[in-house]
């Protein structure tokens, strides 16, 4: 009998290799990702309307559709969820920033509208300031991750904005870096707490947003004695 006609012994038949065993497809990928935005997003919703501290990862999954356990596995726990959701929403913010804004012709119109811009973006996302502030007042942990991730990220990117200009180029660094802190202290000044917090209306906030951001332009160009 030929040696190809006979059967292979139990046991004796080795499972083909399938790279996807090793290697995430795309598709898994896609997966991934869809299921850590949907649990991101369920969190953010439960926690601005709960309380971090009342929500449970049982709730947040069953809001998502996901199971229990890829809280632990993609995030290593609610707390892991709730430092994710900061480094999600400022990278997303300054993916936005680039794609949506268009920089302005002189360096005065680009503050001011970077400054609005920020503004209309605190109103529009302002549950992830309700979560956030109260938490990182009495979470040392959150508190720095939200100054790590404005301030590296949001703050660097308003920065480049501004060296484009060449009156920004001549400023000392320190004067540059404060110019740029000003924009996000604006926005969450008058973009979340005047409307949120405090109940003015919002575009009466938004207005003197824009008059505190010229009274700053025009403070840089006057002599220093």
């Amino acid at each position: 009998m030929d040696v190809s006609d006979r059967k292979p012994e139990v046991g004796s038949v080795r499972p083909k290799f399938n790279p996807s065993h090793r290697h995430p497809t795309p598709k898994k990928r896609r997966d991934r990702s869809g299921k850590q935005q949907a649990l991101m997003q369920a969190a953010l919703r439960l926690f601005a309307s709960k309380g971090y501290e009342s929500t449970t990862t049982r709730e947040i999954a069953a809001a998502a559709g996901c199971a229990e356990g890829l809280i632990h596995r993609y995030f290593a726990g609610k707390a892991g969820l709730l430092h994710a959701l900061i480094d999600y929403r400022i990278s997303q913010e300054v993916l936005d920033l680039g794609h949506d804004l268009p920089p302005a012709p002189t360096w005065e119109e680009e503050f001011l509208q970077l400054v609005l811009w920020e503004v209309d973006r605190a109103w529009e996302t302002r549950d992830f300031y309700r979560v956030f502030i109260p938490r990182a007042l009495v979470d040392p942990s959150v508190a720095s991750v939200l100054s790590r991730a404005v301030l590296s990220a949001r703050t660097k990117a308003v920065m480049e904005r501004l060296q484009r200009y060449s009156l920004c180029r001549t400023l000392p660094p320190s004067d540059l870096e404060v110019l740029a802190q000003a924009v996000g202290m604006l926005a969450l000044i008058f973009g979340f707490m005047r409307p949120m917090v405090l109940g003015h209306d919002r575009d009466q906030a938004k207005e003197m947003a824009g008059t505190f951001a010229n009274i700053l332009v025009r403070g840089i160009h006057l002599p220093r004695s």
